[in-house]
């Protein structure tokens, strides 16, 4: 889910759980930020397109109204950037969406990008774009990670609405040795 937007019920078990918020304390301790966020290595931005859902994400602000069915949809817009279509549902059980446009940074595969839902006249503007940094994706282009170079955000997404706890515990440890702090993802409630 990009930054300025408002992108399951996961079967972990506690033991799994605390086994690697135990194993991740001393990577937590240390100073994060003097360690560079690390990339995937290139981005097939057509195999990238379609619908990912949220499976987790680091709490933030403009996500606090969405309590679950969070999605982002991805399109090729007509100007080569990418169209995206987020959504979720709110408390009082409407739908919220909204709409925004993501550039890549650097080469055709690159990936990073920035994403704005700001309106059009105002994408002159630096501070109305947030980074999208791919950090982890499967081959199959299935599962993802996303998120900044500071850390702040971070998003587990899927190609389903579920993810299997096996994968998803997997990724969670390559996260960790990314110095993420794990502990502070948030499971999203999918299909409610």
């Amino acid at each position: 889910m990009p930054r300025h937007f408002f992108k399951r019920p996961l079967a972990l078990s506690f033991l799994s759980l605390t086994s690697l918020i135990l194993v991740s304390s001393p990577a937590i301790a240390q100073d994060a930020a003097s360690i560079p966020v690390k990339t995937i290595p290139s981005l097939d931005v057509p195999r990238y397109l379609g619908t990912w859902y949220e499976i987790a994400k680091f709490p933030n602000w403009f996500q606090k109204k969405c309590v679950g069915n969070t999605k982002a949809v991805y399109s090729k817009g007509d100007d080569g950037n990418l169209r995206v279509l987020n959504s979720c549902k709110t408390a009082n059980g409407e739908v919220s969406v909204a709409q925004g446009t993501a550039r890549q940074i650097g080469a055709s595969d690159s990936p990073k990008l920035e994403v704005r839902f700001a309106p059009d006249w105002l994408s002159f503007l630096p501070l109305v774009w947030g980074d999208y940094w791919l950090i982890d994706l499967d081959t199959q282009y299935q599962v993802a990670a996303v998120s900044d170079p500071r850390r702040e955000y971070l998003w587990v997404l899927s190609r389903t609405p579920e993810l299997d706890s096996t994968i998803y515990n997997a990724l969670l440890q390559r996260l960790q040795a990314q110095q993420f702090d794990i502990r502070k993802l948030e499971l999203t409630k999918q299909q409610m």
